[in-house]
């Protein structure tokens, strides 16, 4: 990836060739934003970066290719962000599997051995951002914002990857609370003059092929979630808002869990085991 400029707001969006994370990079360009792109097809993610070039001409994203089912993709991925860019304004974690199709509903493993679903929807976004925590200190204000969802379910700490009771919707519930609770945890250990951390349920049944080939209809449109993941990405009122989850663009409440210090703290222990991390916190 050639190194970026420097004018605008750099944002990195995860999973950025398809749905929400594409339609987002799309308005981000139009705003004027320095976007690195994320994708696992790097075809697919030629032509995503080609496409937005063409129609916002001023730059064209710079892109990065990761499986984020392996953890040492992960690691590259973040290196090479810190190679082509001298700051990070925003990461949006954007990048995930549903419950189901096209990912299947049987309980599958990532190349680390982990439940397909914990490793890809928070493994991944947890040492993503804990390997560019530094960069995003340094280019304070900073934001995280976690793409997670109403659909959450408690952790069960005594069997994390569910391999005594599988469902994919309980898997992806799951892993959309740690999400949460991870943000949350991380915001209490940030000041939010350098980095704020944020979550989010973007819209409901957005008529994205995931949720088209595993729901079968779409109730909100795709836009409702790109305004509400754009605002708190670039929202200006916000700047000092940490630590929230909203639907939409409502402040929300989750699930019980993730208000609980001590499962927060547990969590953030075993997933800094877990991703073989220091705490940089």
């Amino acid at each position: 990836m050639e190194p970026l400029g420097t004018t605008g707001p750099t944002i990195l969006i995860t999973g950025a060739t398809d749905g929400l994370g594409r339609a987002l990079a799309d308005r981000l360009a139009a705003d004027g934003a320095a976007l690195i792109l994320h994708g696992r097809d790097p075809d697919r993610l030629e032509r995503t970066a080609d496409e937005i070039a063409a129609r916002h001409p001023a730059r064209r994203p710079g892109t990065v290719v990761a499986d984020l089912a392996e953890l040492a993709q992960v690691r590259r991925l973040a290196t090479e962000v810190r190679d082509a860019t001298d700051r990070l304004d925003v990461l949006v974690s954007n990048a995930g599997i549903g419950s189901g199709e096209p990912d299947g509903r049987t309980r599958r493993v990532s190349a680390d051995g982990f439940e397909l679903r914990f490793a890809v929807n928070y493994l991944a976004g947890f040492l993503l951002t804990l390997e560019l925590l530094p960069l995003l200190r340094t280019s304070a204000p900073a934001r995280i914002v976690n793409v997670a969802s109403l659909g959450q379910h408690p952790l069960a700490f005594d069997d994390l990857m569910l391999e005594r009771s599988y469902s994919g919707s309980r898997a992806y519930s799951q892993s959309k609370l740690a999400q949460i609770m991870s943000g949350f945890e991380l915001a209490g250990r940030m000041p939010a003059t350098e980095v704020t951390v944020n979550s989010l349920h973007p819209a409901t049944y957005m008529p994205t092929k995931m949720e088209m080939r595993e729901v079968g209809r779409s109730v909100d449109s795709l836009e409702v979630g790109v305004e509400a993941t754009r605002r708190l990405a670039v929202d200006p009122t916000l700047e000092q808002t940490t630590g929230r989850f909203f639907d939409r663009t409502r402040d929300a409440k989750a699930d019980p869990q993730a208000y609980d210090p001590h499962a927060r703290a547990e969590l953030w222990r075993r997933s800094l085991a877990l991703v073989d991390h220091d705490d940089m916190t």
